[in-house]
């Protein structure tokens, strides 16, 4: 049985909890991801591109979370999964109530990666703020403006047959 890593080195235990929870709130990410393009699917929702795009939202969510564990693993810490929430809910009413979900949603996720940034910080773990600045925080950025952009699109083509010009002209 094993006594504990021996290459664990200026890694506190509050990262290593923080980055735990930070894997569970990426997974949380891709089940609401998952739940949103599978609505899109739906032979009453049917915008394929829509639901695409949530696809592979999810798929990277998830992808987010396996290298989080292996983070976890190369600084000597110990990978501790927890329930994962289910989505608020099952059903969106229009696109744009999506994507803005799911812009809360990634501010949200963002705010989390910069107070694990933060714990990181206070704890002179410059590997693990680097990490987190190198493979997190630009790409968070760059989400929230993405789909920013989007909500601000569907409020301009409006319901019905704006939104299927909209997932017909959607490139993710």
């Amino acid at each position: 049985m094993s006594k504990g890593s021996q290459i664990r080195q200026n890694y506190h235990e509050e990262s290593e909890a923080g980055v735990n929870k930070q894997i569970n709130m990426e997974l949380y990410a891709s089940y609401v991801y998952a739940a949103m393009a599978f609505h899109f699917d739906r032979d009453d929702v049917a915008l394929p591109n829509i639901s695409q795009f949530f696809k592979e939202n999810s798929d990277e969510e998830k992808e987010h979370a396996n290298k989080l564990m292996k983070f976890q693993n190369q600084r000597g810490g110990t990978i501790v999964l927890k329930d994962i929430k289910a989505p608020p809910k099952a059903k969106w009413g229009s696109p744009l109530e999506a994507f803005q979900d799911a812009l809360e949603l990634e501010k949200t996720v963002n705010q989390a990666l910069l107070d694990l940034h933060k714990v990181a910080s206070s704890h002179d773990d410059a590997q693990m703020c680097d990490f987190l600045e190198s493979e997190y925080l630009t790409e968070q950025v760059e989400a929230i403006k993405k789909l920013g952009d989007y909500v601000t699109n569907l409020k301009r083509v409006g319901s019905g047959l704006g939104e299927f010009i909209f997932d017909k002209e959607f490139k993710s």
